[in-house]
């Protein structure tokens, strides 16, 4: 297994990879541009962009760090005063490689390798997620609402929402009415608990006027056994004119009742003098045939 082994050998020895390594740096750094194999360019991005941070630094141990590897003093130069202000805002990604197709006789891959030459955009930092929720969330209630408002409506089913509505807002009114009307009767029922306890402590406080002195209830008392035997014989004298009143109507109705009383006999006698007579009549006619 393979691991923490970076690199490929590329089938040469260390010396020769790194003399050679060197060497296409150097070209590359020069004529910012170079066609070789796929891997090649590959392993050639790596040590060229390690080379580009080190410059941007521009102090003298970077200097003298890339001048163990890059031996040209022009090329050296051109690192540290252009390419370095170039790529001072980049964040790496310093090269890009174009893949050409294969290379005639040993059907090889060619690539070309080349150093970035556009100016580099930073992109807007987005808003973080979390914000963006919640506003979505707030945002799409009211949409979700509209929608299905829209939907009752086409259904048919709005009119019926709203009265619902109005029912319930009438319900409310009513409620707030009872609630206000009760207030109202209990602020009045406290204010006149107040009034009577006010007006007893009043009573008890100060003596009414109409009650009588002791010398006014003993002429009352006076009055009173004055007049109890004058009303005794009053109603004795009533009650004996009211008794042979009594006894004329009584013999009045009696002479009344005796007439009436022949009357009766006197028809009962007639009707059966005539009921003798037809049974004599009958008689006889019974005979006679």
């Amino acid at each position: 297994m393979r691991h923490r082994r970076v690199g490929r050998k590329l089938g040469v020895k260390t010396k020769h990879r790194r003399s050679m390594f060197r060497n296409m740096v150097t070209d590359l750094f020069r004529h910012e541009r170079i066609k070789t194999t796929d891997t090649r360019a590959k392993e050639l991005r790596r040590v060229a962009e390690k080379y580009i941070t080190i410059a941007k630094k521009g102090t003298l141990q970077a200097r003298r760090m890339a001048a163990t590897f890059v031996r040209d003093k022009d090329v050296l130069k051109k690192l540290f005063d252009e390419l370095a202000s170039r790529f001072k805002e980049r964040p790496g990604g310093y090269t890009r490689i174009v893949k050409l197709g294969v290379r005639a006789g040993d059907n090889a891959p060619i690539s070309l390798i080349e150093l970035i030459a556009e100016e580099y955009k930073p992109k807007k930092k987005r808003p973080r997620r979390a914000k963006k929720k919640k506003e979505d969330s707030v945002a799409s209630e009211p949409t979700a609402k509209s929608t299905k408002k829209e939907s009752a409506e086409e259904l048919g089913l709005s009119e019926s929402e709203e009265k619902t509505d109005d029912t319930h807002a009438k319900t409310e009114n009513a409620e707030e009415v009872k609630r206000q009307t009760n207030k109202e009767e209990s602020e009045v029922d406290a204010k006149t608990g107040d009034d009577d306890k006010v007006e007893e402590a009043k009573e008890v406080v100060e003596p009414s006027a109409q009650d009588p002195t002791p010398e006014e209830n003993a002429e009352q008392t006076e009055a009173k056994t004055e007049t109890e035997p004058q009303a005794e014989t009053q109603s004795k004298a009533d009650e004996s004119e009211a008794e042979p009143q009594s006894e004329q109507q009584a013999d009045s109705s009696e002479s009344a009742k005796e007439p009436e009383a022949k009357s009766e006999s006197d028809d009962t006698h007639k009707e059966v003098t005539e009921d003798k007579e037809e049974k004599t009549e009958e008689e006889s006619s019974d005979k006679k045939e």
